[in-house]
């Protein structure tokens, strides 16, 4: 989680492929709230975005989660191996930890789990917020985020 300790949870469910995720990722980042992501990768639409999120895991198991996060929004025309490798170098990562993690049962295992918890949640698009006891899916507007970070306040 990121965000100020004592602010409402937002838990999103993203894809690292889709871009009204790393659109609603950018609000968030200013936003008043406690962020938890879980992956919705859909592989349907989006055939990198599994292997991004096992990216994301195994820069987790080095506590980079985040910088992993925020780097692969900002570039997701770039989701092939050799970038997702590119990216674990910038942010100083174990490179063979690194590949090891991100295909690994437990990092497969863990972004499964949240897929699975999301189809049994009801979830069927990326993004989509819940938080303040309401869901909010697809696009995020900017006054949903206000709206949600004033109650924070």
């Amino acid at each position: 989680m990121r965000g100020p300790a004592d602010a409402a949870v937002a838990l999103v469910y993203g894809d690292f492929e889709c871009p009204y995720c790393a659109a609603a990722a950018n609000q968030l980042s200013g936003a008043q709230l406690r962020v938890a992501f879980r992956h919705f990768p859909i592989r349907s639409t989006h055939p990198r975005a599994w292997a991004a999120a096992g990216a994301a895991e195994a820069a987790a198991t080095q506590g980079r989660f985040w910088e992993m996060h925020d780097l692969l929004f900002a570039d997701q025309g770039r989701l092939e191996d050799p970038h997702l490798w590119a990216r674990a170098r910038t942010l100083g990562l174990d490179l063979e930890q690194f590949d090891t993690d991100r295909r690994s049962a437990a990092v497969q295992r863990r972004i499964r789990r949240d897929f699975e918890a999301a189809v049994r949640g009801g979830i069927v698009t990326t993004p989509t917020l819940v938080a303040g006891g309401a869901v909010h899916a697809g696009r995020l507007s900017a006054h949903t985020v206000e709206a949600l970070s004033a109650r924070s306040r």
